[in-house]
């Protein structure tokens, strides 16, 4: 609806705003007379004159005392500055990015929006979706700006590391005689372009209806591609005919909230249609859009601000303006509140989707809050939810209902460049021929599972992150160290590995205590166990009990309590006797190679030489972390060149990354071997510019690969060995085996004899006291007697034990 008809409709209760107006018509009326021939240049410079002396005639002449209406920023300095002279207040409706300055605009007073707020949501879409490239299109308007609109498109951006790739800008449409071919030409650069999000900042309907039309015929409205529109189109969607709006499908826009239920917004809604259907009959929608109510609550503002000076004629625009800012109401298009000169009300944002021949609203933003599938998170509670709550509820150019990449290949006037190494130590992962044959190697047939192209491999590092971006890594990647080995089994203690030390002490540990338990057990009854010294006697029990597993022994066994001993530790010793001869076997018939070098400590305190390709950063990771000296590194560019310095002993180690080792190893397993270090890297992986989308696609192709088995598959084409010794190098080492494969036995070993020497003192002592008894007719039927012959018992058989060929220990 017209500024200047609500206007009128103020008349009656306030005469003096017969003299408030507009500035549209005035400007209109001064242009009629201009050549429409004129070139674009000079109408804008007669539109700034015919502007100014259009405010001026109002200010001076119709005497004025607020000016409302501007819809372009340009437009609004213009006015303001008058307005300054004049100590006018001017209200402006212009959309802009730019913060009016109050020290230079004391009497502006912006009554929209600031833009920055809505290319924020557009910022946080393209964030969630990690669509780090757009396209920004717009219309520059007729002073030939954008309203600060790209720069702050881009500062948004920036905030979730995208960036605008590419900008096309469109002079205004009514300044070109050919509008579709003019769009056909622009859009047609970027066929050649990667990013398919294209995000419209501003753009008259004129211009809109070419842009999708075109856009639509030369496939860039096709799946994989994303197109945004801010309010200067997503708010005429009710107004634009079916032939555009079907050109739109699957378009996203954004457009200001206002609620459509309130009780003043019926009366408004109804007012406004019989009005707007008389004036223009011609119209199909008659709908009051955010334009409309910002007007209404614009003159609503100045009403209130009038009716606080109360009635008073005479009264400075100082105070009609201080009335002005200081209005704090609920109006049509929402909170009226202003602050530093602008709205202070942060606005809420639909999300509306185009489908078909119509739109929906898919969900709400807010820069306080986020996104929120609806309003009540928004208004009452405070928090939004993620934008995962209505992604699936979008349509996407296309017919798309996953989410699109946001780019696509290149066609083929403009083929993406590869770079391959043109030099590799190892030729197992790249290896170039010539300029005219394709490149061979595991690297390449990873990247040809994934696109067809070519690349070579990059180890992934956080200083090569600044500059580019990764794709997932396709192999592992950590510091290992190539030595010269000789074979296991030539060493002289060999016999002893298949136990470990702890497992070897604890079977002499058993054995002893078996040797006691026997001696205990036998010396008193059997001949072959006493009447000599102990230390023979002990001997004689050693012999007996170790010797048992091998032959029958001449000593013969009188006590049942020794029996069971013996039993359980030829049980014990069988079990031990048979794993012993098992690992030693395995360890004697697999052939396994020692290290020569293990320590790296030593190498550095020793200043032994050490090998590594210079080219590479492990060059500077032995002399930044590992504190090698640099004088101590030998360069060693070649593969074939490290036997040979290996052997020779001009270096004692070579420094590889776990890759490079594994194909050496293939070709050169014997003599040699590698050892593990902590030291680990991001990886091997391929290398895309910094923001490329397509670095996201080829991480998932490479996670594909991996979940299938395709990546191991080409592991085992080139890197599985290929001579015989090789693969007996590649059998799992046999290690020694520890008491914990055991304790259990030894344990049973150990309760066992325990038991059975306490069952044998406890069977001694009962026939001790039984010869007692019988032979003693003075204590008959005396209890403390009783107890005492007890005490002597055992203290008896206890001197027998510590008693030596007749000789008392106590």
């Amino acid at each position: 609806m017209p500024i200047l008809a609500l206007v009128k409709k103020l008349k009656q209760p306030f005469p003096w705003l017969l003299r408030t107006t507009t500035i549209t018509q005035q400007v209109n009326r001064s242009l009629s007379s201009i050549e429409t021939q004129v070139e674009t240049l000079s109408k804008r410079l007669l539109r700034n004159i015919c502007m100014i002396g259009a405010a001026e005639e109002l200010i001076k002449d119709e005497k004025v005392e607020v000016i409302i209406g501007m819809e372009t920023w340009p437009e609004t300095m213009l006015v303001a500055d008058i307005g300054n002279q004049a100590q006018v207040p001017v209200l402006s409706f212009a959309p802009t990015a730019i913060a009016p300055s109050l020290l230079q605009w004391p009497s502006l007073v912006h009554l929209a929006s600031n833009v920055t707020q809505q290319l924020g949501c557009i910022a946080s879409i393209a964030h969630f979706f990690q669509w780090r490239r757009v396209v920004a299109i717009y219309e520059v308007d007729k002073f030939g700006g954008d309203s600060g609109m790209l720069a702050s498109l881009a500062e948004q951006l920036c905030n979730v590391s995208s960036n605008i790739e590419h900008r096309l800008v469109f002079p205004p449409i009514s300044s070109l005689s050919n509008p579709k071919e003019r769009v056909r030409e622009e859009l047609s650069t970027l066929l050649h372009m990667q990013p398919r999000v294209f995000v419209i900042l501003q753009s008259s309907l004129s211009l809109a209806t070419h842009l999708f039309k075109e856009a639509k015929q030369m496939g860039l409205m096709g799946q994989d591609s994303v197109w945004i529109v801010t309010d200067t189109i997503s708010s005429q969607l009710d107004i634009l005919d079916n032939s555009l709006i079907s050109s739109m499908e699957g378009v996203v826009g954004i457009k200001t909230w206002f609620s459509e239920d309130s009780k003043s917004f019926i009366k408004f809604r109804r007012l406004f249609k019989k009005k707007f259907q008389s004036k223009y009959p011609e119209e199909d929608n008659s709908e009051p859009g955010i334009h409309a109510l910002r007007a209404f609550d614009g003159i609503s503002a100045i009403t209130k601000a009038v009716n606080r000076l109360g009635g008073n004629d005479y009264h400075s625009s100082s105070t009609l303006l201080k009335n002005i800012l200081s209005t704090n109401f609920t109006g049509l298009s929402g909170g009226i509140r202003f602050q530093n000169g602008q709205l202070g009300h942060p606005p809420i944002f639909t999300i509306v989707n185009v489908i078909g021949k119509k739109y929906k609203e898919v969900g709400f933003w807010s820069s306080k809050v986020g996104f929120s599938k609806d309003l009540d998170h928004i208004e009452e509670s405070g928090e939004g939810n993620s934008i995962e709550a209505f992604e699936n509820l979008v349509t996407w150019p296309g017919n798309l209902r996953r989410t699109p990449k946001g780019w696509a290949m290149p066609s083929e006037s403009r083929r993406m460049k590869i770079g391959v190494p043109g030099r590799t130590a190892f030729g197992k992962f790249v290896k170039v021929k010539s300029e005219h044959e394709r490149p061979s190697g595991f690297c390449i047939d990873v990247f040809d599972e994934t696109f067809d192209a070519v690349i070579g491999d990059v180890t992934i590092l956080a200083n090569r992150s600044r500059y580019m971006d990764f794709t997932q890594p396709f192999a592992e990647s950590r510091l290992t160290m190539l030595v010269t080995a000789k074979p296991e089994g030539e060493r002289a203690w060999m016999f002893l590995k298949p136990f470990t030390k702890e497992l070897w002490a604890a079977t002499g540990g058993i054995l002893a205590y078996t040797v006691f338990i026997v001696w205990l057990l036998e010396r008193k009854a059997n001949p072959e166990f006493h009447g000599r010294s102990w230390l023979h006697q002990l001997g004689t029990s050693f012999w007996f009990t170790y010797t048992s597993l091998f032959f029958a022994q001449k000593e013969a066994v009188h006590s049942n309590y020794t029996r069971v001993v013996v039993l359980v530790w030829l049980f014990v010793a069988l079990a031990l006797n048979s794993s012993y001869t098992a690992n030693l076997s395995s360890i004697l018939t697999v052939s396994q190679l020692e290290p020569n070098v293990t320590d790296v400590g030593w190498l550095r305190s020793h200043n032994a030489k050490i090998g590594c390709d210079n080219e590479t950063f492990v060059w500077r990771y032995l002399i930044d972390v590992l504190k090698f000296k640099e004088a101590n590194i030998v360069n060693i560019t070649v593969e074939d060149d490290y036997p040979g310095n290996l052997s020779s002993g001009n270096i004692a180690a070579a420094f590889l990354e776990l890759p490079y080792e594994k194909a050496f190893l293939m070709e050169n397993c014997k003599g040699y071997t590698g050892v593990d270090l902590p030291d680990r890297f991001g990886g091997f992986g391929f290398v895309f510019q910094k923001g490329s989308p397509i670095a996201a696609d080829f991480s998932e192709a490479i996670l594909t690969l991996k979940e299938n088995g395709t990546l191991k598959q080409l592991e085992t084409k080139w890197f599985d060995p290929n001579k015989t010794e090789c693969l007996a190098k590649q059998t799992t080492s046999t290690n020694s085996l520890s008491y914990r494969s055991f304790w259990g036995l030894y344990l049973f070993s150990g309760v066992t004899s325990t038991l059975c020497y306490f069952f044998f003192c406890i069977h001694g002592c009962y026939k001790s006291q039984d010869k007692i008894y019988a032979g003693d007719s003075t204590t008959n039927n005396d209890d403390s007697s009783k107890q005492r012959s007890s005490w002597r018992i055992i203290l008896g058989r206890g001197r027998e034990i510590r008693t030596s060929h007749g000789d008392p220990m106590w």
